[in-house]
């Protein structure tokens, strides 16, 4: 079978068509109108001689020939970015393209760092995109972006992971709790406290756990909340007790609205590691921004632990 007249156009439309499933949202993401968009769709299941939608209910869902162009969609346009990207090398760094995802906790300095790339490579053009970890291990998986920042890297991907700088986590409470004023809090003590977690499947809600596992307590959880500003709020507002990123809560700490508890086996000593797909070559953009991160950070790891590790679990992501 010969397929003919498929666009790049074409491709760009149905793979964002393949992530989002939804007419009108592909066409709010591509600034065009839904029936451009359905046109364009139209042409290259004729192009391919074979269905690529089916809608149940008001649903759309890829056919078997829609994921196989979904698949080709995604290999075809990362293919095109890599020439770009190498194109731009022989042009120098200075026309490099960046795309990085990163958790919401990181969104306290790792804008600052891309400014300080940008400082540096005025010609980069950079992408961000700020997430939970479930949203952020699925563009992973996807391979949608360069680099990503992550607090607890996947065991389960074929990755590389790089520990770049220090991410503790401490404990909070209001500062009229009845243990604000307590020096070396037990787990125990702190566990019979309402506590107020992140949701399940976090990097720290998954830190929390194994914290209170090791002193063989349950916590009383009293919420779980998605955000690490509905955390700081709710504890501000005597709800309870959390344990949280120390870099989340510092401006809070500084004007007294939180404080930080003196609890046995805190800070968590957790580390921030940029991480990307085990076989991907980085562009010279992502490689510079890599290296900027382990030279410049402001905080520093372990020596011996400041090397590339490659997590394989025997687990495969797909797509990588």
């Amino acid at each position: 079978m010969t397929i003919r007249r498929i666009t790049l156009h074409q491709l760009r439309i149905f793979d964002t068509l393949a992530q989002h499933m939804s007419i009108t949202r592909t066409a709010e993401v591509l600034h065009l109108t839904p029936p451009a968009v359905s046109i364009q769709v139209k042409q290259l299941a004729e192009a391919t001689g074979q269905p690529l939608l089916e809608q149940v209910g008001k649903k759309l869902y890829l056919t078997t020939a829609g994921k196989a162009v979904a698949s080709t969609c995604r290999d075809v346009l990362a293919r095109m970015e890599r020439l770009v990207q190498e194109l731009a090398a022989i042009q120098g760094l200075e026309k490099g393209m960046l795309s990085v995802a990163i958790l919401t906790t990181a969104k306290y300095f790792v804008p600052q760092l891309l400014g300080k790339l940008s400082e540096q490579h005025p010609g980069i053009e950079v992408s961000l995109f700020v997430g939970n970890r479930k949203s952020i291990l699925d563009r992973l998986v996807h391979n949608q972006d360069d680099l990503y920042i992550l607090g607890q890297p996947p065991e389960h991907l074929d990755v590389v992971t790089i520990p770049f700088a220090r991410n503790p986590l401490v404990a909070i409470a209001h500062p009229q709790h009845p243990l604000a004023a307590k020096k070396n809090i037990s787990p125990k003590r702190l566990a019979q406290e309402p506590f107020i977690a992140r949701e399940p499947g976090s990097g720290t809600r998954l830190s929390c756990e194994a914290f209170f596992h090791r002193h063989n307590v349950t916590p009383k959880v009293r919420m779980e909340l998605g955000s690490n500003g509905a955390i700081r709020q709710t504890v501000a507002g005597r709800l309870g007790i959390s344990i949280i990123a120390k870099i989340t809560v510092e401006a809070e700490v500084a004007l007294g609205n939180l404080i930080i508890l003196d609890v046995q086996g805190l800070p968590l000593e957790r580390q921030w590691h940029v991480v990307y797909p085990e076989r991907k070559v980085l562009a010279p953009a992502a490689q510079a921004f890599k290296d900027f991160l382990i030279s410049e950070h402001m905080c520093q790891v372990p020596d011996d632990s400041a090397v590339e590790v490659q997590i394989d679990q025997g687990i495969a992501a797909a797509r990588l």
